[in-house]
């Protein structure tokens, strides 16, 4: 949303300008009139609050009825005794002789005014759309200014691949210009929202452009939809309740704090301090949050995985578990708990894809795989050739610790000095442990035919883990396919 958003919160008028219609001897001075004309409206907008701030003198002339304004008229008014006046978006208070002015109001909208029409009504105020003819008086010019670090924002949504869509209430041209100075892609690329029809309209219309003007609350919210119904993922910005129901509706809604409190309660984040600039700090905080929890959550899945899975082949095959509680805790400690917490506190700016939870299953799964197939041959071959079962126990804990430190080393790329300071303390640790610890966690000495073996599984775990992540990759390549065509 354009106000609030893009541009401060405050509006300025800069002028009163006069129309020809305006007569200068039979009417008094048009400001005057003009402020009593806004003296009788409530504060309820950041405009009429400028307004009032810039028209302080008024006749004393009494209202009638007040009418106030509403996003579906586009229009406020008073009645006078004398004479009803109204004050609005030109297109919808001028309408059918809107063509006779649209040079001049264009003209002042090319340099990014806000142009409201003051005039004079022939008919009766009703809260309804006008039917009467309205002589304009005045054009009201008001202005928004730019936030500060709206370029800088822009630029890195740009650099981002986020598309960005302005909408307002507001006259196309006026918002296409402030689009321009904000630094927005394709701002020039605007039409009017009033001309859109239909549903095929919104729809073929939020695909092409960019900026769009005299957008109503019930356009904003078919403007999210039509964007999720073409795969976009929608983040909407708003502060008015007139946002609200647009807000709802996105995949992430954004709300300023200073805004109405519709669109606080309805948004899913809240900028305390209202300024939009701060939205690429939430977007990386967001992203490290994400992709840390979603490598956590991998490693601590993988055991979870070889756990469930190793437990079914010794039913299967009738054999005893290989594994003590306190070596799991060994492998867990060193393997997933420690560096899970301190890769948890990385940075991380990388753009998240595909859904989380089929992201970590994907990357545990290979890895919980090996696990089984390295121990559960380990136990075979071990029983086998008559290996005992606490050498075979220790065997299978250091297998899973060479798996372990294998699925850390990929979940740590990119490396930096951090993430290699933890692989690497993390093996120390390990060994430090079953060194000098070798009771507390049941690690004990292994013969000569356990190392052997020990030894042919260590090395085939690297090429059984590279071939089983090269065939879950080229599983979820074929299910995307499928899944696209169907």
């Amino acid at each position: 949303d354009k106000t609030g958003t893009i541009t401060e919160n405050s509006m300025s008028v800069n002028k009163l300008v006069p129309t020809e219609e305006y007569d200068k001897e039979n009417m008094p001075e048009l400001s005057k009139l003009v402020g009593d004309f806004v003296k009788a409206m409530s504060s309820d907008n950041s405009t009429m609050e400028a307004m009032k701030e810039y028209f302080k003198e008024g006749t004393g002339a009494a209202p009638v009825k007040v009418t106030p304004f509403t996003s579906a008229t586009k229009y406020s008014g008073v009645a006078f005794e004398e004479k009803a006046y109204v004050l609005g978006a030109p297109e919808f208070v001028l309408r059918e002789d809107y063509d006779t002015y649209r040079t001049e109001i264009l003209t002042y909208a090319k340099r990014g005014y806000r142009v409201l029409v003051f005039g004079s009504y022939a008919g009766a105020l009703d809260g309804k759309k006008l039917t009467e003819k309205v002589t304009p008086l005045g054009y009201v010019l008001l202005s928004n200014p730019i936030r500060k670090e709206a370029p800088e924002t822009f630029q890195y949504f740009a650099e981002q691949g986020v598309e960005v869509k302005v909408i307002s209430g507001d006259n196309p041209l006026t918002v296409s210009e402030v689009a321009k100075d904000a630094g927005i892609k394709n701002a020039e690329e605007y039409v009017d929202a009033a001309t859109l029809e239909t549903e095929e309209d919104v729809k073929n219309a939020i695909a092409k452009y960019t900026v769009f003007g005299r957008v109503t609350p019930g356009q904003k919210r078919q403007f999210v939809q039509a964007l999720k119904e073409q795969g976009k993922t929608v983040a909407m910005t708003g502060d008015g309740v007139n946002d609200v129901l647009a807000l709802k509706d996105a995949d992430c809604s954004v709300a300023m704090a200073s805004g109405s409190d519709a669109a606080v309660q309805a948004s899913q984040v809240v900028l305390l301090e209202s300024d939009f600039a701060c939205m690429p700090s939430v977007v990386l905080e967001g992203r490290r949050v994400v992709n840390n929890i979603q490598r956590s959550a991998s490693l601590f899945l993988v055991k979870n995985i070889f756990s469930f899975l190793l437990s079914l082949f010794s039913v299967a095959f009738m054999i005893t578990y290989p594994l003590e509680p306190s070596q799991i805790s060994l492998i867990s400690m060193f393997t997933i708990g420690i560096p899970a917490f301190f890769l948890a506190l990385q940075p991380n700016k990388e753009v998240i894809k595909g859904h989380f939870l089929t992201n970590v299953f994907l990357k545990a799964l290979p890895a919980g795989l090996t696990d089984v197939l390295a121990v559960g041959a380990l136990v075979v071959f071990g029983q086998t050739f008559g290996v005992g079962a606490k050498d075979i126990s220790t065997a299978a804990t250091m297998l899973l610790a060479i798996v372990g430190f294998m699925i850390l080393y990929k979940i740590c790329q990119p490396l930096n000095t951090i993430r290699v300071i933890v692989w690497v303390g993390s093996i120390i640790g390990l060994l430090a442990c079953s060194i000098f610890l070798p009771d507390l966690f049941a690690i004990t000495g292994m013969s000569s035919k356990c190392i052997m073996l020990f030894i042919v599984f260590s090395i085939a775990t690297e090429p059984v883990l590279r071939y089983l992540t090269l065939l879950v990759g080229g599983l979820k390549g074929l299910y995307k396919k499928f899944f696209h065509k169907a």
